[in-house]
């Protein structure tokens, strides 16, 4: 066999292989995807819900500390996620406070002391010209 026979019979499988996928492709049926509504409780209005919403947003940070806003956000929260909000969660770890991340307490001054540094400058040497 020669290199043309080599290429003529590539060419074929390429060919085949192509008009396989292609018919398998075709016949294959398409599932419906899942379509999971987020639909609130019955009786739920949801425009309050978004009025209410838009108040926690404008308030701006004294939101955080509003206990309406909090409640409203939990269970909106609960509602995008699709948990219940009848089921107990737990409780979630205290946030640390801004000053702990920002400015670290600072080490006793014994401390300190008893560490060495760990390289010693070098004197200053006087220049010649």
């Amino acid at each position: 066999m020669d290199g043309k026979m080599f290429a003529r019979l590539g060419a074929i499988v390429f060919v085949g292989v192509a008009i396989t996928a292609t018919v398998i492709e075709l016949t294959r049926k398409e599932e419906e995807p899942e379509v999971r509504s987020l639909a609130l409780r019955p009786g739920v209005d949801v425009e309050a819900i978004q009025r209410q919403l838009r108040g926690c947003r404008d308030m701006g940070e004294a939101a955080i500390r509003d206990p309406a806003c909090l409640k409203l956000w939990a269970a909106n929260r609960d509602r995008f996620l699709g948990q219940n909000p009848e089921t107990p969660r737990t409780p979630a770890p205290d946030a640390p406070t801004p000053t702990a991340t920002i400015a670290p307490t600072p080490a006793p001054d014994s401390a300190l002391k008893e560490t060495a540094p760990v390289m010693q400058p070098e004197p200053a040497r006087p220049r010649t010209h």
